[in-house]
């Protein structure tokens, strides 16, 4: 796998969003999908089931990736799951 670089955004979000950088990395690792953004960007989509809520929510990264590495831009989580698929 790339390396991954995050963003000073990136990381914020995922202090206020409650967010492990380990669930994080595993949805870039094995995402469920990945999905065009606004170019040059995707969204890699991941559904996992959050402890803190306790029910399952998706995750979704936006990433600009080069050759050598992906660079978070930020992610969110969402329990509207089908707003997505």
């Amino acid at each position: 796998m790339k390396s991954i670089l995050w963003t000073r955004h990136a990381l914020r979000e995922l202090s206020r969003r409650e967010v492990s950088r380990e669930e994080a990395e595993q949805a870039l690792a094995a995402p469920d999908r990945i999905v065009p953004g606004n170019s040059p960007r995707v969204i890699y989509q991941r559904r996992y089931r959050d402890a803190l809520l306790g029910e399952e929510m998706l995750l979704r990264l936006v990433v600009e990736e080069t050759e050598m590495e992906l660079v978070v831009v930020t992610l969110h989580k969402t329990s509207k799951i089908r707003k997505f698929d």
